[in-house]
């Protein structure tokens, strides 16, 4: 069996739909689990009906539900010629208890709440991705990953049962291929042993996939995406960026680590721990080789890769009594940025000094100098970039140091990391 996981991008419309569908047509007869996210940008839309809800705002929760039922109907009417399908009655019936639950109290637990919500989208997705492949002529089923990936109740971050989950695919999910060749499931969605609906953190459809191929012992993995397999830097920030043919599983999960966005870093090591190959394709033309990621580390060195963060804060932490940064002050220092779940990309420390690097889109330095101010004195810059270079050499640091003021560095045997500004 292989598992294909297709996200947002890739049934964002009525054709990527039909393009999903072609694109099984090439594997006629194979069993394949097909994990799904929400079609185009349905989840930051939910995510506002989650907060209209949360803030009691009637009017937008109910204005914002709309949007998404217009959305989803009307593309159903782009893939189905009458209105008598089924699959109608099932899209009403949800957005109609969607409707409903703004009646019922939101309760203290917001997280709660975000879970129960949000995971709807993957569900109307799959559900309309099932009902189209069948009509097609496919094979196809629809299973219900909140019946199969069991988590503890950890809402929006879910932690996996792997022992239950792998029984409850092996007696639920797998003897359905008896009477089809395709599954079509939910990725980002679990569920408690009580029930009720989780997340395993945004994006996380990747690490479904990740999760459904380690239980059932899969073939391989397939992420489809709109890039032709994962380059070797982000084409936004780096001019003639290469695809990389084959990485290692360890290279792939430094590569997410630091902050590489192709693969959910959680997704490797379900793969890893039985040699399950992933590949990540283009969903634009299917035939084309993309990258493989495997065991070998044979070709990790070939060629660098690079990983931008724009718009960074530098927080430097210096004791009030001049005394040395000793392991008491780093714990103090990051018990207290975990009270405020702020996530360091990078640190640094000397004898009187320790610095961080946070985005300054999750961070309000003012509100960093306040929480830290009857100890220490804060210092900050900010409008950095930090830039992480894996299989580094002067060349490469040539490159992206040109015309820039670098104002903290670190090196290994593979990785360069650099924190920078425009010179002024």
């Amino acid at each position: 069996m292989k598992v294909f996981k297709f996200g947002g991008a890739s049934v964002k419309d009525a054709n990527a739909v039909r393009n999903v569908s072609d694109i099984l047509s090439l594997f006629d007869g194979e069993k394949i689990t097909v994990v799904v996210s929400a079609m185009g940008k349905t989840t930051n839309k939910l995510e506002e009906v989650v907060n209209a809800s949360a803030n009691r705002d009637r009017k937008m929760y109910m204005a914002l539900v709309d949007d998404l039922y217009d959305f989803h109907i009307k593309l159903l009417g782009e893939l189905f010629l009458e209105k008598h399908y089924a699959i109608y009655n099932l899209i009403d019936d949800i957005f109609e208890k969607l409707r409903d639950r703004y009646s019922e109290t939101f309760s203290d637990n917001y997280s709660f709440e975000y879970d129960q919500i949000v995971s709807l989208g993957e569900v109307i997705s799959s559900h309309i991705l099932a009902a189209f492949l069948f009509e097609k002529g496919h094979s196809a089923g629809w299973a219900d990953a909140r019946k199969l990936i069991r988590t503890n109740n950890l809402y929006q971050e879910g932690n996996v049962d792997w022992a239950k989950t792998e029984e409850l695919i092996n007696t639920r999910f797998l003897p359905a291929f008896k009477e089809f060749d395709i599954q079509v499931t939910q990725g980002f969605i679990g569920h408690t042993p009580e029930g009720f609906t989780t997340t395993l953190g945004r994006e996380g459809s990747d690490y479904t996939a990740g999760i459904f191929a380690h239980c059932t012992n899969a073939e391989s993995v397939t992420i489809w995406k709109d890039v032709p397999g994962m380059l070797n830097a982000d084409p936004k920030w780096f001019d003639n960026t290469i695809k990389l043919d084959s990485i290692s599983f360890k290279e792939a999960i430094e590569l997410s680590y630091y902050g590489a966005s192709v693969i959910h870093p959680k997704t490797i090591k379900p793969l890893q721990n039985k040699g399950i190959p992933l590949y990540v394709k283009s969903f634009i033309n299917p035939q084309a080789e993309g990258t493989t990621i495997q065991a070998s580390t044979a070709k990790d060195h070939l060629i660098p890769s690079f990983i931008f963060k724009m718009d960074q804060v530098l927080f430097s932490f210096t004791t009030k009594d001049f005394s040395f940064i000793v392991e008491e002050n780093l714990s103090d220092i990051f018990n207290r940025l975990s009270s405020i779940n702020a996530k360091i990309n990078l640190m640094q420390n000397s004898a009187l000094d320790f610095s961080i690097l946070l985005d300054r889109s999750k961070v309000n330095p003012e509100n960093i100098i306040e929480l830290f101010k009857d100890s220490y004195t804060v210092k900050y810059n900010e409008g950095l970039e930090l830039v992480t270079i894996r299989h580094y050499d002067q060349e490469t640091l040539d490159r992206v140091t040109d015309n820039k003021d670098i104002l903290l560095e670190q090196k290994t045997r593979q990785t360069a990391r650099l924190v920078m500004k425009d010179k002024g």
